[in-house]
């Protein structure tokens, strides 16, 4: 309750103090020092600031994530194949051993542990997935055929 009278006084002595110097108050009709065009110029930089902030932000973010990614990879899909509309195999690389995954919407299981890895070309580890090479060979930019 006392911050709310202190709060009240406050308030009041600054009325106080608007009233007996007017020269101190802008008058309620005159435009603020600086005109509109120097405000709005104002308010478009600040925008701009901040949307580069934010814009330069997200970059550093990724680039933070990208480089602890590359360094932490111990799990890694060696090949995908789709078996079925919501259906896939998976072959997966766990340090040096490799696990056949049966993955379904509705559950993942290991189907094989194979007693040797097998060899897979690293253009092939690097290809796109099926979706995005597709969609670039309809669009007649198929860049694993080029190289």
């Amino acid at each position: 309750m006392r911050s709310v009278t202190a709060l009240g006084a406050l308030l009041a002595s600054e009325v106080v103090i608007a009233a007996a110097d007017p020269a101190a108050a802008p008058a309620a009709g005159s435009p603020l020092p600086g005109g509109l065009g120097a405000q709005l110029a104002q308010m478009v930089f600040g925008l701009l600031l901040v949307v580069g902030l934010i814009f330069f932000l997200a970059w550093l973010l990724r680039r933070m994530q990208g480089n602890a990614q590359r360094g932490a990879q111990v799990i890694e899909i060696v090949g995908s194949r789709a078996i079925g509309p919501r259906d896939r195999l998976l072959l997966v690389q766990v340090g040096k051993e490799q696990i056949l995954i049966g993955h379904t919407p509705g559950s993942i299981e290991a189907l094989h542990v194979l007693a040797e890895p097998v060899a897979v070309p690293t253009t092939a580890r690097q290809a796109a997935p099926e979706f995005a090479q597709r969609l670039l060979e309809l669009m007649g930019k198929d860049h694993k055929d080029k190289t």
